[in-house]
């Protein structure tokens, strides 16, 4: 299996409440990220939805999609969301929100390993064309949070 590791960085102007509720509600994400194709909720997990399982269909810019289920392993709202993926991808997302005066810093850690067989023959050549996938891939989620929540964007995206 290839293995990635990539960090994204959103600066968005909004409380880190709303920015929280976002991205905590991943049944939402298709409504402003457009590469989401589809969630699917398997398990609910508990009250605060530790525990709960989702399945995840994306689209990407390149021509392929990718399928997987994440489990949340651990919360602290409104700071920290962790979960485990299996399927096409197997590893771990790590969301952190942190406020900065009028803005909310989301870091993104995402630590995968492919499953595909093509992906991982091609891994040598292509790890280049997954990184600009996984980058364009974040622009858009970051733009279309801004959007949902009528903030603005701030610096650069890392």
């Amino acid at each position: 299996m290839a293995q990635y590791a990539f960090v994204t960085v959103w600066r968005i102007e909004a409380p880190i409440e709303p920015v929280w509720g976002a991205i905590h509600g991943v049944e939402g994400w298709p409504a402003w990220w457009s590469f989401v194709a589809n969630v699917v909720e398997i398990e609910p997990g508990d009250e605060n939805g530790l525990g709960a399982v989702h399945r995840f269909d994306w689209k990407t810019r390149l021509p392929y999609t990718l399928s997987f289920e994440s489990r949340v392993t651990q919360i602290e709202k409104p700071c920290l969301l962790d979960a485990r993926v299996d399927g096409e991808l197997m590893g771990r997302g790590l969301w952190r929100l942190s406020e900065a005066g009028e803005m909310t810093v989301v870091r993104h850690d995402w630590e995968v390993s492919t499953r595909r067989p093509w992906m991982n023959w091609l891994a040598p050549l292509a790890r280049p064309a997954f990184k600009w996938n996984h980058a364009a891939v974040m622009r858009d989620g970051r733009k279309g949070l801004a959007r949902h929540l009528g903030a603005r964007l701030l610096g650069i995206e890392s």
